[in-house]
Order: structure tokens, then sequence, then C-alpha cells
């Protein structure tokens, strides 16, 4: 055999056995007559020592080896010398002597370092080219045996509670599901094409149909949509459905499970179960985003109010035109310089802030309680009331020392500006706890939003969501009023998964496709299997989709979903490695039926009637 144990096993408890070990050499110190090896696999590092007088034939191979070679290792396991162990490594205890070395392979100089913190710096594109370099690297290594420890903890808890793994097909039907499909040509059937599935969302509708009940399926799923740095063509989901639930159960059952697998790989600790539960709108309103970072407070405070008679104009004027001013509170911050608060200040411009107002209290409040002018560092300040600097103060909870940041806008430009000034403000004063799980629920989020491009109404989720069952009487007269029965849950302000309860009666499905613009002849077309199924007794049903990429990434705390995928593409969607996509040969373009023509693409349409999925793929480099 190559090897009885790995490179992370022995232990003093094997003392005295004969070994054999096989691995790549991580690193070789040579003392002449004696001659060092670290050994390494993926399961650790195992020090071995070579004696040229004991062994001189495994003496003379080690002393050509060079690292990233392939050996093998036969020898005794001894204890180190005292003053010798390493306490860093699981086996600093042991060492085992060498009587004989065998090159399994040699290696080229790699581009990058493998072990040690040296490799930690390497270019990207680099890294890409040379993957299979690059998962030998520690960390990389850790990543992909998180991610295994992940899906497996998955797989078993979902075991454990009678759900059915069950696969779908990646040869699907072409059908609007958010985001332009990948297009499979069939050489069968001449002109005709396959899609790659978005998500299996259909698909495990009809399972539901089919009486399943209880399904799910580590989905790989596919979206040629234009790229961001985080965001990959395929990525992988936990894609789960229920019958016979509301959304309260599977909300349950998901908060259950995220417990369990974090309990069982990670040691962060879970902030809040049960998980809490905010509205679309309060989480717009306490955070500017419906995908909160619950790790530290700061919310957003609101003055509108109290600000819409202000003889301030740019507050006044902004809530006049239906705008707000809302700010947020920089704890300590009043003692900034004017170069660091202009520095806040374009954090929040590409979001369409034109600015920002700030007030800095340097100093407490008189006898009367109030702030004189005396007491603050702000250019506004002299254009507000003394009651308004009141009640500032008091909604924001600000006390001396603070800075406050204010924007008067729309809040379609406020909320995203000051959720990005928010967790700017929680990194730089050390209020995020890198060991905290701050999970929570997003709940009622509306059904459709209007297109002012399509000028028509879309499903903010997917078409299949289903209204609020109070709701569904204002789809015809009031649609931007309806909510949906559609949750999102959210870990350290990133969204990793999204679900909801499905329509699963035809005449209440044909009444939301007729309310995105759509006739008979399309929606038989694009979805007259899923209304055909419905008059077979589709149980009520609803489900979700979690992202593995964003779960294993935030255990792994990785700044990017690329650092827990094993192959995956640049941000421009090119797999550096593979050099694809890369041209096929006309043969088999012939074959298919498929001529290329030079020139730029045509403009996409869009797929006005879904927008989203249940898929979350994608991890948001900021809100």
């Amino acid at each position: 055999m190559f090897k009885t144990h790995t490179c992370g096993e022995l232990r003093v408890e094997h003392v005295g056995q004969t070994v054999t070990l096989a691995g790549w050499i991580d690193r070789r110190r040579d003392h002449g007559a004696l001659i060092f090896l670290d050994l390494r696999d993926r399961f650790g590092i195992t020090q071995v020592t070579v004696h040229a007088e004991e062994s001189p034939e495994a003496h003379e191979a080690a002393s050509q080896l060079r690292v990233e070679y392939v050996v093998q290792v036969q020898g005794q396991v001894r204890r180190r010398p005292p003053g010798f162990e390493n306490p860093n490594l699981p086996t600093g205890e042991i060492e085992v002597v060498a009587h004989r070395v065998t090159v399994l392979n040699p290696s080229r100089t790699p581009p990058f370092y493998i072990s040690g913190s040296r490799g930690d710096n390497v270019d990207e594109a680099l890294r890409l080219r040379y993957r299979y370099l690059d998962l030998r690297r520690p960390r990389m290594t850790h990543n992909m045996v998180l991610r295994h420890r992940v899906v497996r903890a998955i797989r078993e808890f979902l075991y454990d509670r009678d759900f059915l793994e069950i696969e779908t097909p990646h040869l699907i039907k072409s059908t609007p599901e958010g985001a332009r499909d990948f297009i499979v040509p069939s050489r069968l059937h001449p002109g005709k094409f396959y899609a790659l599935p978005q998500s299996p969302q259909q698909l495990k509708q009809l399972l539901m149909v089919a009486g399943m009940e209880r399904y799910f399926q580590i989905a790989r799923c596919f979206r040629d949509e234009d790229l961001r740095a985080d965001r990959q063509p395929e990525f992988t989901q936990l894609d789960l459905e229920m019958s016979f639930v509301d959304a309260a159960d599977v909300r349950a059952i998901i908060e259950e499970l995220m417990i369990a697998v974090s309990r069982q790989v990670s040691d962060k600790r879970i902030q809040q179960i049960p998980f809490p539960v905010l509205t679309y709108d309060q989480a717009l309103e306490r955070y500017g985003i419906d995908r909160p970072d619950l790790r530290f407070g700061l919310e957003l405070f609101n003055v509108s109010e109290q600000m819409a008679r202000s003889p301030f104009g740019v507050f006044r004027n902004a809530v006049a035109a239906g705008g707000v001013v809302k700010g947020v509170r920089y704890p300590g911050g009043a003692g900034l310089s004017r170069r660091e608060i202009d520095g806040l200040a374009e954090l929040v411009k590409p979001y369409g802030a034109k600015g920002l107002a700030w007030i800095g209290l340097t100093g407490g409040p008189d006898a009367q309680g109030h702030y004189p002018l005396e007491s603050l560092r702000s250019p506004i300040a002299k254009f507000l009331d003394p009651a308004e600097i009141d009640a500032l103060v008091a909604v924001s909870q600000a006390e001396p020392g603070d800075l406050l940041l204010l924007i008067a806008d729309h809040p379609h430009v406020a909320n995203p500006a000051l959720a990005n000034l928010r967790l700017e403000i929680g990194r730089r004063t050390g209020q995020i706890d890198p060991d905290l799980l701050a999970f929570c629920w997003v709940v009622d989020f509306p059904l459709l939003e209007w297109d002012e491009e399509e000028e028509r109404w879309q499903a903010v989720h997917h078409p299949f969501t289903s209204a609020v069952d109070e709701d569904w009487d204002l789809l015809e007269t009031d649609p931007a009023r309806v909510r949906a029965k559609a949750y999102d849950i959210v870990l350290n302000g990133w969204e990793i998964g999204g679900g909801s309860i499905r329509i699963h009666r035809q005449d209440q499905q044909m009444r939301l496709f007729r309310r995105l613009g759509l006739d008979e002849a399309e929606v038989a077309e694009k979805f007259g299997h899923m209304l055909e199924a419905f008059q077979y007794g589709a149980p009520p049903h609803g489900g979700i989709a979690l992202g593995i990429e964003r779960i294993v990434a935030l255990y792994a705390e990785a700044q990017s979903i690329r650092e827990v995928m094993a192959f995956p593409k640049t941000a421009t969607g090119v797999d550096l490695m593979l050099d694809a996509p890369s041209p096929v040969d006309p043969v088999q373009l012939a074959e298919l039926h498929i001529q290329v023509i030079a020139g730029d693409p045509p403009a996409h349409p869009g797929t006005p009637e879904a927008r989203v999925s249940d898929s979350p793929g994608v991890a948001p480099g900021g809100p």
C-alpha cells in the first residue's frame, strides 16, 4: 500500500511503529548529514528525519528533493527530542525517522508559494490559472473541507426529518426565471434548444404535485447574466420544498437546520435564538436595507417629521418632495477631521446621495438639557431651531462626543447610502464582532413592483409566489400594496436564502399572470405544464433555496464566494485554468445546425414576468 497513515494522524501512541506515509514536500531543511522534511497531505504535516549514517540510500534520495515533490516515506515513529516539539502541529510531539524515501513524482517550481503565509497575497488571476496548486494551500484545503462538512450536515439533518433527496434534470425548457438562460442546442432536434436551470423552481413544485411532500436537493444552478465581482454563472444551492405548510413551518425547519449546521461546523456563537423576524418595511426603516447586519446596533434614525417645517431648506424641501431626512450615529466621531468627514461623504455618493449633513456633539447639554451652538461642531447647526437640534439628539440617542450624519433625499437614495455608511462606521469603531452569527428573517416583501422601462408590473421574487391571503383583493386595484408570502433568511448582512409559499390553484395563478400582463397564449406556451399540473390536485406548498457558497464563505470568513468554490470563474466569467469559453470545432457546430455570426449580439429584451427566483447564488459585495 502507498500509505498506512495520513500526515496528520500520528501521535505519541504510535511511537515505535513502522509506518508508510505519502504526500508532498512542504519544506526541506538540509543540515548535511541530517535532513528534515515536512511531508504534507490534506490531513496535516508530519516531520520526517533522514540520517545519513542510519539510512544512506534514504539520505541520498532526500538530498534531491524539492518542494512539492510527491514522495513516499517508510520509517519508524519516534518522540522528538525534548525542547524540539512543535506545539503548533497536532503531530508536533513525534517525527518519522526514515529508512526509505521514494520519489513518486518530481515537481516544477510552483508559480507561487504553497505553504505559509507568503502565498496569501498572490494575484487571484494567477491562483485561478493554477487552481489545482492553489487548492493545496492550507487555507483553501480548509475551505473545501468546510464546504464538505456543511453539505454533509445539511443532508444528515434533512434525512432525519423524512426529506427525500431527488435530482432534477439539467436539460429543461427555457422559461422566464429572472436572468438569461444558458441555452443548449439539440442535435437530434435541429433548431430546438434546452436550457440549463436557473433553479429547480418549477420542478420542485411539480414534485409536490407528485406527492413527494418533503423534497430537497443540493442543486447546481446556472445563470447567464452580467457578472459582478462576486457573481458566478454556476453555483450551488440547497433547494427545498414542503407540502401542507405555511410560511412559519418552512422558516421553523430552516431555522432548526441552520442552528444544527452552525453548531457542527463553526465555533462562532449564534447571537439570538429564535431568529429575529423583521418585516421588509421595518428592515428598510431601521437599517436601510432588506438584508441587515445585526451583529451591531447603530440603527438609522428618521427625523423627517421633525424637519418638515425646518428653516433649513435642504431638509424642509426634501420632506415636501416626498423624501426623508434620515441619519446614522457615529459613536465618538465628533472629533473626526474635516477631511475624514469628507471621506465619509464620498462613500455615499455611489448610491446617488449628493453629500452628508453633519453635526458633532463636542460638548454636553446645558442645565436645561439643551445643546447650545457652542457645544456643536457643524456647518448646518446655525440654520436649525434649538427644538430641532434637541429632537435630533433625542431621536438618534446621541451622546456627547458623537457625530450625527444625515441625508435628505428620496428613500431609495437615502436608505442604501446610509446602510453602506452604517456598515463602514461599524467596521471603523470595532462594533462588528467577527465571532457572532447574527441570523434574522425578513418577511412581508412586496409581491409586485412597477417597471418604468417596461411600463408593467413585475414579480419581485417569481410569478409562483402567493400573495398574503388578505391582500389578494388588492391585486387589480392597488397592486403596490400587495404583500407576498415570501421570506429571506439573512446572516451577517448577507442574504443566504429566500423562498415563499407558492400559488397552488390554477385560478389564482392565472390571475397573477394577467396582472403581469401575460396573455393566455403566452402563458400556455411558457407555463402550460404548470397550470395543467395544478388541475390534478396540487397541495398547498412552499419552500426555500439557500446559497451553499454564501453560507460556507461566512463560516470561513472568506471575502468572496470564489474562495469556497473548487474551480470558480473570474468576475468576467472566464475559466483561466481550462481557457473557457473557447471556440468550438466548425464540424461540431454544423452537426448542431449552428452558425456563428460576427458582430455585436442583439439587445436582450428582458423577462419581465419574473426577475428573481429562489436562487441565492450571488454574494453581495455591499448593500
